[in-house]
């Protein structure tokens, strides 16, 4: 048992240490900041849901920019505008 507990302690600082060491290595950054920009989100006009930014449909319309979470969401949001004038 004593074995086993001195083997996780010394995974774990093995762990931390490897991270602390790869952190400001530029190909692991690069990834790291990747992950945070696809993580705002925005909400679709249409149906509401809220969805990635970077994974929206995207769709200037009057000089704003929209953002829909697909192709049928944006169809019917510019039927709805039409109906609408």
């Amino acid at each position: 048992m004593a074995r086993f507990i001195l083997f996780i302690i010394l995974v774990s600082i093995l762990y931390y240490l490897l991270h602390f060491l790869i952190k400001d290595v530029p190909w692991f950054r690069k990834k790291m900041d990747r992950g945070s920009e696809s993580e705002e989100l925005i909400q679709d006009p249409y149906c509401q849901t809220y969805i990635p930014k970077q994974s929206a449909v995207k769709k200037k319309i009057d000089g704003r920019m929209f953002y829909f979470c697909n192709q049928e969401c944006l169809r019917n949001y510019l039927d709805k505008m039409r109906k609408n004038s």
